[in-house]
């Protein structure tokens, strides 16, 4: 993996706000990115206008960094992504009390469900895309069925499970602590069955998903936990918490008959932490394979890579010059992703893959020295001109299609998966395209970038209106996109 950052960003700050959560769908070719609009002076004319983007959802095309479709739904910062299985639907949770589900098929809102406080972390059941598990901020967390439009919601407990020993024992004091804990993060064992939910108080929940009954619980410290995440395979936890160390656990397979959850073994299989500079963990992910681990550092630009076999630091990666406060690896490939905490862009890490020359043509063969080439015998015979036009025409007949996806192509790019999974339709409407701001029609077919005062007469009008009402005979001109 390289050692900086590539020059390509998956996007740059532009007018309709800066990354704050990003996530990978299931093969990889789609990148979903939450926004918030980056806060703007009480004075400033554009403020009111500006504030009715905020919560803009972009889903990017990881082959081309080009904009897929832009989701718009949210009003305040877009906290928490998920993708369904199958990446049809997408769940976002935001700040401003709401989550919805993205049908991809059209980019439609297919369910809005409102709470009562602020999203922390909103995780879609991995079998099915309508029930979702919620960690709100200072409530309790949430069940979601949204079947049908009436969403059905079941509080999940937050307070750990004790022994019926601890239970008799237990003071008042103890009882009100326990009464105060809080879920601050949640996520779905891979079969959907059992949902992991991280306390403030430091406690790991293991949670039954049909009864909502806590079966397990476990103190991983005296700390408040921010972080879950499973592997692909969904039998290697990582745990981050404030107490500067990540840790790794072995789960057993839970379908397999005979499992207990009170013969439940739960011990840490590895700690992550650097001792000497006393970091701590903004965000954690698994590689692909499930062989490394990555995690991003508060108040630092790095991202540390540790190998899980040995539990040794493999490399750090030198990022740009701000925080990172979310990293993702791709499904697939090895290819990061983070968030600059700053100025909210995407940056991404990649292995630099040599040159292919024989992927030219089908029968070019790369070698180590010079040898001598032996020419063909009707290697540059001369064709007749009426044969050479006949194969032009021939070929001029056949149909090509440049919007399908073609299924061994597919499956050589992103791994074997079941037929029918879902293809996010080709957007060819510019209007809802990427350059939707910057690019209008000037003819049939023809367009061209806006100017950068046009489509901002909003400004000079409410500029006037503070002119005549305010004194002031000022108005700020609009800052131009950034690429």
């Amino acid at each position: 993996m390289s050692q900086r950052p590539t020059d390509s960003k998956a996007d740059s700050e532009s007018d309709s706000g800066h990354s704050t959560s990003i996530r990978f769908n299931r093969k990889g070719d789609l990148l979903a990115s939450g926004r918030v609009r980056p806060f703007l002076p009480a004075r400033s004319t554009a403020r009111s206008h500006l504030l009715q983007h905020d919560g803009t959802i972009v889903i990017f095309d990881t082959d081309t960094s080009g904009v897929a479709r832009k989701l718009r739904g949210h009003t305040r910062q877009v906290q928490s992504l998920s993708w369904s299985a199958d990446g049809r639907y997408l769940l976002s949770g935001g700040q401003d009390a709401k989550c919805i589900l993205w049908d991809l098929q059209d980019g439609s809102r297919l369910r809005t469900v409102r709470f009562e406080a602020a999203i922390f972390v909103a995780e879609l059941h991995p079998r099915d895309p309508f029930q979702f598990a919620v960690a709100l901020f200072e409530d309790q967390p949430h069940l979601v069925s949204i079947h049908d439009a009436k969403p059905i919601k079941k509080v999940l407990p937050s307070a750990p499970k004790r022994s019926q020993l601890d239970r008799d024992n237990a003071t008042e004091k103890q009882l009100a602590a326990d009464a105060k804990v809080l879920t601050t993060v949640v996520a779905f064992s891979n079969t959907g069955d059992y949902i992991v939910a991280g306390t403030n108080r430091g406690w790991l929940n293991f949670i039954d998903a049909k009864t909502c009954r806590t079966l397990f619980s476990n103190r991983v410290g005296n700390c408040l936990v921010i972080h879950v995440r499973f592997n692909a395979n969904g039998r290697d936890l990582a745990v981050n918490a404030t107490d500067k160390v990540i840790r790794t656990y072995r789960l057993p397979a839970f379908e397999e008959p005979g499992f207990d959850f009170d013969n439940f073994h739960f011990e840490s299989e590895g700690k992550y932490q650097d001792i000497v500079n006393g970091l701590t963990w903004n965000h954690v992910a698994f590689s692909s394979n499930g062989e490394y681990l990555v995690a991003s550092i508060n108040m630092n630009h790095s991202i540390y890579v540790w190998e899980t076999t040995h539990k040794s630091l493999e490399k750090i990666l030198e990022g740009p010059s701000e925080e990172l406060s979310m990293v993702e690896w791709h499904p697939h490939k090895p290819l990061l992703a983070g968030i600059g905490l700053e100025n909210g862009w995407i940056y991404t890490w990649s292995v630099v893959a040599p040159q292919r020359w024989s992927a030219l043509a089908p029968d070019f063969a790369e070698v180590d020295e010079n040898v001598e080439y032996v020419e063909r015998e009707d290697e540059f015979d001369i064709h007749p001109i009426e044969e050479v036009h006949a194969r032009i025409l021939n070929q001029e007949d056949e149909d090509i299609d440049v919007l399908g996806v073609d299924g061994a192509t597919e499956s050589k790019r992103h791994g074997a998966f079941a037929q029918g999974d879902f293809q996010m339709p080709v957007l060819l409407d510019v209007g809802d395209s990427e350059s939707e701001e910057e690019i209008v029609a000037v003819g049939a077919g023809q367009f061209r970038r806006r100017s950068p005062g046009q489509g901002r007469e909003w400004a000079v009008e409410a500029g006037g209106e503070d002119e005549a009402g305010s004194g002031s005979g000022s108005v700020a001109s609009p800052r131009p996109r950034r690429r």
